[in-house]
């Protein structure tokens, strides 16, 4: 099979399904551009401030996409290229698009306020409460994660307590372009929002800067802190930026970083396509269709068993993922400018994620052979090893293999940083909301709830969280975050369902993607419970807090689905109304 014909077919699919299937979605729902959005109607020059579409493209993408589109196609690959593509099309088009498209429409006609608003208004209050919970654990989860990835990446190597600068050279470069961007994106906002300078000069100038940062942090980076260092001050980083105004940091920097990531894009496709037309023996696939119901391959190590529910969990953001939920109906609601810009923004934005799964996957099959033998696993290596070989198998860009590769682990590693300080405003928002009640905001609260929902304190409670559990081993429960995420992705499904029932709109198009995805999280958590506890019991978790956490939160998750899943099933279908709880 050529790479190049998957990749090509598949964004035509991709692009049918957004203009056929995303424009049958906005009739239905009653998308209705006249209507004054959040951003505009509760504009405060802090969370609520009116975003040109390009420029909360550019916000949203970054967000959701980070390394998930790229980790996940790459991982279950070990069940064939086949299932892969099948899944990241379908699921894109039909669940994942759908998911982004809803939860963001949702959000804007509940005052920009988080899917907990929604849940508490149209499910029930108690229902709100434990949707929350689970949310912001998540998301906690996310900032430890990411916190403790983007500060590997900054790190620097030392030998006998002294830095080895040669060995810490592409860590410090990483480093110093991030913090060259952060400046950057702060001088952007400055002019675009306060001196009203024109996008597109901005635009030219940005981009012209990002070079120059490129440039700058290549041969210049100063900079060399330990691990333990660089958490306490991405800590610090995190804190600010998620309480300053979004117009100073988040909307322009995630607006010019997006540019790295649709240049990766580029790169991506010029080796694909270079690699067809030239007839590189790496334009074939040379994985096989079909590997099996069972993943017997285990480059990494660890098997991750049968083909359900392992790949609907594997392939997140490549197809669908909770997370995208939070971000759009909690940071992207409170941006939008017009209504018509959801339907570019969120179903456009997933299927572009869609779109760079399907490289991702072509890149793993041009080094299929190393990865399959377990010679290259990590996905980011895989994906830059495999693109760069592509780029190079070009006439007259042999050379470029080297340099093609280390920018795009460095891209890779710009949108860990986005996407962590995100998914902080985004704990923020959700712990707020916790101690409201619906139609609250955090201005109405008083007493000690006022204290807690004051946004530099629950920003605080959440970095500490956050930060802690990173430098502590959040590693022992991060296998859970596949099942949990795809989980909250059946529940963002079925809020928007419950939602568009209750106001009277179509909402047939919800039940088999929220029904499917609620079967593959109890499958993936049930199967992982299970293990854990047959392991402790085997006393194979000696001295291991691990398996035990596990253990009990897949168990608590388990309870949370059926308990959340069937409020909203009364809702939607026995039409219980959520005055009644």
């Amino acid at each position: 099979m050529n790479a190049m014909l998957v990749v090509i077919v598949g964004i035509i699919i991709l692009i049918v399904g957004y203009i056929f299937y995303g424009g049958w979605l906005a009739k239905q729902w009653g998308v209705d551009d006249s209507k004054v959005t959040p951003a505009h109607e509760l504009e405060d020059g802090m969370d609520y401030v009116p975003a040109k579409a390009p420029v909360l493209m550019g916000h949203h993408f970054s967000s959701i996409a980070g390394a998930g589109p790229i980790n996940g196609p790459i991982q279950a690959a070990v069940f064939g290229w086949v299932p892969v593509v099948l899944w990241v099309l379908i699921g894109g088009i039909f669940f994942g698009a759908v998911h982004d498209y809803g939860a963001l429409f949702a959000s804007i006609r509940h005052k920009g306020q988080s899917l907990g608003e929604v849940v508490a208004l149209n499910i029930g209050d108690r229902a709100k409460k434990l949707f929350l919970i689970f949310s912001y654990l998540t998301l906690v989860l996310v900032v430890a994660a990411f916190a403790s990835i983007v500060a590997s990446t900054f790190q620097a190597t030392y030998v006998d307590g002294v830095v080895d600068t040669a060995a810490s050279a592409t860590n410090a470069s990483v480093a110093m372009i991030s913090l060259l961007f952060i400046v950057m994106a702060i001088l952007f906002g400055f002019f675009v929002y306060r001196k009203g300078a024109s996008l597109s000069v901005a635009t030219i100038a940005g981009v012209i800067g990002i070079v120059i940062c490129l440039a700058i942090g290549l041969k210049w980076h100063p900079i060399y802190l330990g691990n333990s260092a660089w958490m306490w001050v991405i800590g610090v980083y995190i804190l600010i930026a998620s309480v300053a105004p979004v117009w100073i940091l988040l909307q322009p920097r995630d607006y010019l970083s997006s540019f790295l990531l649709y240049a990766m894009m580029v790169i991506a496709a010029v080796g694909v396509i270079g690699a067809g037309l030239t007839g590189a023996d790496a334009a074939h696939m040379d994985m096989p269709a079909f590997t099996g119901w069972y993943d017997e391959l285990a480059p990494t190590g660890s098997s991750l068993g049968y083909v359900f529910p392992a790949l609907f969990v594997t392939i997140a953001c490549g197809a669908i993922s909770g997370f995208h939920s939070l971000v759009g109906s909690g940071t992207t609601a409170k941006q939008l400018d017009h209504e018509r810009d959801a339907k570019p923004i969120a179903y456009g934005g997933m299927l572009i994620e869609c779109a760079l799964a399907l490289i991702s996957l072509s890149a793993v099959s041009f080094i299929w052979t190393e990865y399959a033998s377990g010679e290259i696993v990590t996905p980011t290596q895989v994906f830059a090893t495999g693109i760069s070989r592509m780029v190079a198998s070009i006439p007259g860009l042999a050379g470029a293999q080297q340099t093609i590769a280390s920018l795009l682990v460095l891209t890779v590693s710009v949108f860990c940083l986005t996407s962590l300080d995100t998914a902080t405003r985004l704990a923020r928002y959700m712990f707020q909301e916790f101690w409201l009640k619906p139609g609250e905001t955090y201005k109405d609260a008083t007493g000690f709830k006022a204290v807690l929902c004051n946004p530099v304190v629950a920003t605080a409670i959440t970095v500490v969280a956050g930060v802690g559990l990173g430098m502590t081993g959040y590693s022992k429960i991060w296998p859970l975050f596949g099942a949990a995420n795809q989980l909250l992705a059946a529940l963002a499904l079925l809020t928007v369902c419950a939602w568009l029932g209750n106001i009277g709109r179509n909402n047939k198009m919800f039940y088999i993607p929220m029904l499917f995805m609620l079967i593959v999280t109890l499958t993936s958590l049930a199967q992982t419970v299970t293990s854990k506890v047959a392991a402790i019991s085997a006393g194979k978790a000696a001295g291991d807090w691990g398996p035990y956490a596990q253990a009990i939160l897949g168990t608590l998750l388990f309870v949370l689905a059926l308990v959340l899943a069937w409020e909203g099933i009364q809702t939607i279908f026995f039409k219980k109304k959520a005055a009644n709880k």
